[in-house]
């Protein structure tokens, strides 16, 4: 690799460059992958179809695009070999693709991202961009097909590293297993046993239906459910004082106004009144006598009896 031209000092080329030794130290057997010789940015890689999966014995190639900004922004990828969970030659829609940077780690590396992509591909497509939903029988042919030969595409350059890597990733996967006719049985429910639980279904909705002519009865999407009456979030309009004097007891109709219960409130009022100026009554007439006791010690008092 001529790491003249390249600039160590960039940090996504001196990551790209520690990944790249990194792959070569420590290979893996479920999957290989080289950055071009003309630019480290764009890798070809091969990957293992999972075990005890429809993949299984499969070869997938594809290819990596890293971005000037990596680590700190993900890569996109793209499948070359058909394998009937992805399409070829379109970027994939994951979490850790482009299409979703804000789950990308810059911790994560191209090993991380293609062990990532082997966990993906027995898993539900769920409408993916990207994505297929072939059955397992026609995943298993496409597994084998991916054996004969690795895909073309590109350069003369490009298609030498990608046969180099297939004939790695030959050397490491086992074939294709076969399977026999009664486990693809198993895997796929039969049309009798489908009929059945649509039947079943159906005696379900007549039963609910029962009873009552003037109501169609429910189909498998429309279930008659009952629910258990929930009280309204503004049930209470009034504060909770107001609340309080309304739900009061009383012996009339319930639908008159209580009186009874508003005046006991207003005659509490008047009562608390009355007893404050009770009060500061008391403490003026007590104030008074402390007044003239003390005037009658001190003498002063027949001074002023006298000047009367």
């Amino acid at each position: 690799m001529a790491e003249d031209k390249y600039n160590l000092k960039n940090p996504a080329v001196k990551r790209i460059l520690q990944e790249v030794k990194e792959l070569q130290s420590n290979p893996s057997d479920d999957f290989m992958s080289l950055p071009l010789e003309e630019n480290i940015f764009e890798w070809q890689f091969a990957i293992r179809g999972p075990r005890d999966s429809e993949f299984e014995g499969g070869i997938y190639h594809g290819r990596i695009q890293l971005p000037a900004e990596y680590p700190f922004k993900p890569p996109s990828f793209m499948l070359l070999t058909p394998n009937g969970r992805f399409e070829t030659q379109t970027k994939i829609c994951l979490s850790i693709s482009n299409h979703h940077p804000e789950h990308w780690q810059p911790s994560w590396s191209v090993r991380t991202a293609l062990v990532a992509l082997i966990a993906f591909m027995p898993t539900s497509p769920n409408g993916a961009l990207g994505s297929l939903d072939y059955t397992k029988e026609e995943r298993r042919t496409l597994a084998v097909k991916s054996r004969e030969s690795p895909p073309k595409y590109g350069n003369p350059e490009r298609q030498k590293l990608i046969d180099e890597i297939h004939d790695y990733m030959l050397s490491k996967t086992p074939s294709v297993p076969q399977h026999s006719p009664s486990q693809s049985s198993e895997e796929h429910p039969t049309k009798a046993k489908t009929e059945a639980e649509a039947e079943a279904n159906q005696q379900d909705s007549v039963t609910v239906g029962a009873g009552n002519p003037g109501i169609p009865n429910p189909t498998l999407n429309e279930r008659v459910v009952e629910e258990p009456p929930v009280a309204p979030v503004n049930a209470y309009p009034y504060p909770v004082a107001m609340r309080l004097v309304r739900e009061i007891p009383g012996e009339g109709p319930s639908n008159q106004p209580l009186r009874r219960p508003e005046m006991r409130v207003q005659r509490s009022v008047v009562d608390d009144r009355l007893f404050m100026w009770a009060a500061v009554g008391l403490t003026i007439a007590i104030l008074v006598l402390l007044f003239k006791k003390f005037i009658k010690s001190s003498g002063h008092g027949a001074v002023f009896m006298d000047g009367s």
